[in-house]
């Protein structure tokens, strides 16, 4: 399954996003360590797009029986790319969250918009297991 919503330039999208993402994952009986994780990631992702990507933007959530993924797409061609170490930077760690609550399943990738199909931009994501799931796959609602 796979469900999509547009991502505004606003003040208030990351904080949006973060409710879809509890929302939709509440109800596939996730932990809340695993639910948790994929919020602060999502949120990481969202930052870094408005930050260095380029609109239109959007949040897709595809779901299988053995994992899920969040993508965040945008349209600029540069690749993110992990800052080195530097403990006094006030930005650069939101890559190595990523990788380190994924388990190293994340990447970047060219793609085409969900919801605009004739537009292709680079989806940048990461995946989860469905650990401590039912192993159902539940249906999940779309829209914000």
């Amino acid at each position: 399954m796979q469900y999509a919503w547009p991502l505004y330039e606003d003040v208030r999208t990351v904080g949006r996003a973060r409710v879809i993402v509890r929302r939709e994952l509440s109800q596939l009986s996730l932990s809340s360590e695993l639910v948790d994780d994929a919020v602060l990631m999502v949120s990481e992702l969202i930052t870094n797009a408005f930050m260095y990507g380029d609109g239109p933007y959007e949040l897709v959530l595809q779901v299988d029986a053995r994992e899920i993924m969040w993508v965040v797409v945008d349209s600029s061609p540069v690749l993110p790319a992990t800052a080195p170490d530097d403990l006094a930077a006030e930005h650069g760690r939101g890559l190595r969250i990523v990788a380190r609550l994924s388990d190293g399943f994340y990447g970047c990738h060219p793609q085409r918009y969900v919801t605009v199909p004739d537009l292709v931009g680079k989806a940048t994501w990461f995946a989860l297991p469905r650990h401590g799931s039912t192993g159902n796959v539940v249906p999940i609602r779309a829209g914000v």
